[in-house]
């Protein structure tokens, strides 16, 4: 990995443009081969996002400013964080502040992991086809909120819903609580903290969505090094992945309503939940990254 970015004071002398600085963030990005799994999947695509940031322009095209001419402060804000992205490895989302899923911008900060569940597709499409009414006043459980996201989407496709977004950090449910008044809705989604299902006692869920920490514990001492500005309590799931998931399928059914769905998200460890589950049939629902990161399971398959 390269020592350090092109000196300072020559770059700010050099690099007048939009373009000259996405340019530059691409070179340099590559240089260091940073690694995208936050949300972009292209070097370009980042770098973009970035400079758009730093300059507080439009997210939706940068195209009509690329020849523009940045200040010598907007310069100096471009290389903090080209600075931040390669030398120090920081996903953009906690460089910027801000993370996007499904069209929605979220506040994201090294509290609370980075937004990316596929659960947010399945959301989307509300659930389709195993919800025929969207309109019905479902009781929802986010469990391992962490940013609110989840629990903010649900409330949104689902219009007459309650939300309970719980999660065991009060850090990271600060942040939820600032995710559910910057989308106002505060009405409909209550965050609470709880291990679990510890604090919830007597209540019961139509449907229940959770993401839970679940990386294997060889997997976790492999991630890059931007997995690592990350709480750890969010990512690691013990030996096998399958410490939190173990409890969530014991608890469960106790809190899904009579014809509730658990729909589950575990990433790369299906073997590891086949191992663990040997007699349980889940129907594993089909994602951008495939069929085998999240399943659904309706209360009497359990």
């Amino acid at each position: 990995m390269p020592a350090t970015l092109p000196r300072k004071d020559q770059t700010l002398e050099e690099l007048l443009t939009v373009r000259d600085w996405v340019r530059f963030f691409v070179s340099e990005m590559n240089r260091y081969k940073v690694f995208l799994g936050h949300g972009s999947s292209h070097v370009l695509d980042e770098a973009i996002y970035l400079v758009q940031s730093a300059l507080n322009l439009p997210i939706e095209d940068v195209s009509p400013y690329l020849d523009a001419r940045v200040l010598r402060a907007e310069r100096e804000q471009l290389y903090s964080y080209l600075t931040q992205r390669t030398e120090e490895r920081k996903p953009a989302s906690y460089i910027t502040g801000q993370a996007w899923l499904q069209g929605h911008a979220f506040k994201v900060d090294p509290r609370v992991i980075i937004p990316r569940s596929f659960i947010a597709e399945i959301l989307a499409d509300q659930i389709t086809p195993w919800i025929n009414d969207p309109d019905q006043p479902f009781r929802i459980l986010d469990l391992c909120t962490g940013s609110g996201c989840l629990a903010i989407l649900a409330a949104m496709v689902f219009p007459h819903a309650s939300v309970d977004a719980v999660d065991l950090s009060p850090a990271a449910l600060e942040v939820a609580r600032e995710n559910i008044a910057l989308h106002n809705m505060g009405d409909r989604v209550n965050a609470i903290e709880s291990d679990l299902f510890d604090a919830l006692a007597g209540k019961q869920y139509d449907i229940i969505i959770t993401n839970p920490p679940y990386v294997n514990e060889s997997s976790m001492k492999a991630l890059p090094p931007e997995y690592l500005h990350e709480p750890r309590m969010a990512l690691a799931g013990g030996d096998d992945g399958m410490r939190l998931i173990e409890r969530i399928m014991a608890q469960a059914p106790a809190f899904l309503s009579e014809e509730g769905l658990l729909i589950l998200e575990l990433g790369n460890e299906k073997p590891y939940f086949d191992q663990a589950f040997p007699d349980l049939s889940p129907t594993w629902l089909e994602t951008s990254a495939g069929d085998e990161q999240v399943f659904l399971m309706h209360q009497t398959d359990f």
